[in-house]
């Protein structure tokens, strides 16, 4: 049983990392990686906290910072499409 969680955490954070580095034209698909490999952190260490019979608050305080990372890179969507019209990192100059 411990075994098969693993490998499901491993399958899903090798797919949220293999999504990240081959979308590189849109901030919104790199955006719903990212979320998805903290989704996968957050699964593994709900797995070993339950194991370890630890507290839960350390995963409170990990959602708490993951929301945070969350709404900080939907604000910079935002921004971005307010300023040059689409999510496309082709189309501007980060320098």
């Amino acid at each position: 049983m411990m075994m098969n969680m693993m490998l499901i955490f491993l399958i899903m954070f090798f797919m949220g990392n293999m999504i990240f580095v081959s979308n590189y034209k849109h901030l919104l698909i790199t955006l719903l990686s990212l979320e998805f490999i903290v989704l996968s952190i957050f699964f593994f260490m709900m797995i070993v906290f339950l194991n370890q019979l630890f507290n839960m608050y350390m995963l409170m305080l990990f959602l708490t910072f993951s929301v945070c990372e969350g709404a900080l890179g939907l604000s910079i969507l935002v921004s971005m499409i307010r300023t040059h019209g689409n999510d496309y990192f082709l189309s501007f100059n980060i320098l």
